[in-house]
């Protein structure tokens, strides 16, 4: 399939940004002039995105990516969903300095101690998972509810695997914590994206994704087709998908095409 060559009937894009449009550091080949031929056919395209800032943040480094702010029509983050979810009340912190200063920016509140909530932004360059075990332990043993603001497990940034904020809060749940999580796969963030667009049928929405346990997983549950881009975080894997469920179709990327499946 090529994606840009998608049937007519869809006309509103979720589609997702890291591992799909960039990899962090550049903007890949060919995928803003799919977003322009998206554009040209009257289709609108909002960035659903697990990442846990604010959309002003994720867009002012598309800016510096150099994407064009006029080929899509808005972003949806996970941090602001998250952010939403625990306004009002302070909560301790793990994260970035940039994750933690664009936040509070946005209203969080954070404490540094006596917390019986977390928000979970993600970890420090270089941080895994284990550099955590005390932390995790700690905050089990005091009952916190760890808030996911970010539920990707790993992304691939400048050729490194960068560890994420929900596979901190996996192992959070493997011991017994307390978790909510906020973006894809869950469905909050897809009523939000289809509520700021003014879109009520589904069938006329296609996401577009390269994450199985997010993109994919979400999709299905909330019964959306999707197309899956399989050069992004699951390159060189067989993909799963949900049980009794297949997406719309299979593209290496979503530039040029000429390998893809359908």
């Amino acid at each position: 399939m090529d994606p840009r060559a998608l049937p007519e009937r869809y006309r509103l894009i979720l589609c997702d940004l890291w591992g799909c449009v960039h990899d962090g550091w550049r903007l890949f080949d060919g995928v803003a002039e799919t977003l322009a031929a998206w554009q040209s056919e009257g289709r609108s395209t909002i960035f659903v995105t697990n990442a846990p800032r604010s959309a002003a943040a994720i867009r002012r480094q598309l800016d510096r990516l150099g994407l064009d702010p006029g080929l899509d029509d808005g972003i949806v983050t996970a941090g602001e969903a998250g952010l939403a979810a625990v306004a009002g009340r302070s909560v301790g912190f793990c994260g970035t300095p940039e994750d933690r200063a664009d936040l509070e920016a946005g209203g969080l509140l954070i404490a540094e101690n006596g917390f019986t909530e977390l928000a979970c932004a993600g970890l420090a360059a270089g941080e895994t998972v284990a550099d955590y075990a005390a932390r995790l332990a700690a905050w089990r043993e005091a009952d916190v509810l760890l808030h996911c603001f970010n539920p990707d497990r790993i992304v691939h940034h400048q050729g490194e695997v960068m560890v994420c904020a929900g596979a901190l809060a996996d192992a959070y749940e493997a011991l017994g914590g307390r978790t909510r999580w906020y973006g894809k796969p869950h469905s909050g963030i897809y009523e939000l994206a289809l509520a700021r667009a003014g879109v009520t049928d589904r069938s006329t929405v296609l996401a577009v994704g390269d994450g199985l346990q997010t993109d994919m997983a979400g999709a299905a549950a909330f019964g959306i087709d999707a197309l899956f881009v399989a050069n992004g975080i699951h390159a060189g894997e067989e993909p799963v998908f949900p049980a009794g469920w297949q997406p719309l179709g299979i593209v290496p990327t979503l530039g040029t095409s000429p390998a893809a499946r359908a």
